[in-house]
C-alpha cells in the first residue's frame, strides 16, 4: 500500500497531503465553531431598517387613500400581501395579484430587502396590485 505522501505525488501534487479531520487542532475547531455561531446569530437578527413601499392600483383595483408605507425590510413579501389585504379590507378568498414595477410577481418568501435592493425606483419599492391577473 502506498503512503499518503507517495499517493499525493502520484496524482501530480508535490505538496504535503491534505489534513484529515483528525489532524485539526482543538483550537482551530473551536475558532471555526465560534465563527459559525456568530454568522448564525447575525443571520437570525431582525433588520431594524425599513423601506418605503409604494402601492399602485392596476385595472379595476380600488385606489388606496395612502400609497406610501414604511415596512420592515426583513419581512417576507407575504407580509406585504397580508398588509395590503388588510388595508383594502379583502378576505383571503378574494383574488389579489401583486407585481413589482409592473413587471413580475415576486415569490411570497422573497424578502422585502432583497426586492428593494434589486428593484427600487427613486428610493421606493413599487408594488402594483390588481384583482385580476394583469400580466402572464
Amino acid at each position: 500500500m502506498l503512503s499518503s505522501t507517495v499517493m499525493a505525488q502520484a496524482v501530480g501534487s508535490p505538496e504535503a497531503p491534505p489534513h484529515s479531520i483528525a489532524s485539526i487542532s482543538a483550537t482551530e475547531h473551536s475558532e471555526a465553531f465560534d465563527e459559525a455561531l456568530k454568522a448564525l446569530e447575525t443571520y437570525k437578527k431582525k433588520d431594524p431598517s425599513k423601506v418605503i413601499v409604494r402601492f399602485k392600483a392596476v385595472g379595476n383595483a380600488p385606489i388606496m387613500k395612502q400609497n406610501f408605507y414604511k415596512i420592515t425590510s426583513s419581512n417576507r413579501f407575504q407580509a406585504v400581501i397580508q398588509f395590503l389585504r388588510k388595508e383594502l379590507g379583502w378576505q383571503a378568498s378574494e383574488p389579489l395579484f401583486t407585481y413589482i414595477n409592473l413587471s413580475f410577481s415576486p415569490a411570497p418568501d422573497d424578502t422585502v430587502s432583497n426586492l428593494f435592493k434589486s428593484f427600487a425606483t427613486d428610493g421606493h419599492l413599487i408594488v402594483n396590485y390588481s384583482t385580476t391577473a394583469a400580466w402572464g
